[in-house]
């Protein structure tokens, strides 16, 4: 995924709403109308989060008849966990230092030493 479109996905990803919108439409295509329905926002500001979603590839848009169905383009989606999944391992690595200093810390405050001096370096 080239770094503008991921950039434009994390962009949408950004609003609430547009994140809505999405969930709404793992159940399926729907209209405008549709896809409005439970948000307390006019239609045509459904409308402009539709085109924010489109323009970062996480919908399509076709015309059935005189509607106009959304459809949920998952793909941008993968592409940006896995550009997130590179940060797991990072966060992993730290909390494991950070649980490896807290038993150190609970094993000196049970053996009486000053924390993190388990021989007894920092005694005068």
């Amino acid at each position: 995924m080239p770094t503008d479109q991921l950039s434009a996905v994390f962009g949408a990803l950004a609003d609430p709403t547009r994140r809505a919108i999405l969930a709404r439409l793992i159940g399926g295509d729907l209209t405008v109308a549709e896809v409005a329905m439970p948000f307390p926002v006019s239609q045509p500001a459904i409308s402009r989060h539709l085109k924010v979603l489109e323009g970062a590839g996480l919908i399509s848009r076709r015309r059935r008849a005189t509607a106009r169905l959304s459809h949920l383009e998952a793909e941008p989606l993968r592409d940006a966990t896995s550009w997130l999944a590179r940060y797991q391992e990072f966060w992993d690595e730290s909390y494991e230092r950070l649980d490896t200093l807290l038993m150190t810390m609970q094993d000196d405050h049970r053996d009486g030493s000053p924390p993190g001096d388990r021989e007894g370096r920092n005694e005068p």
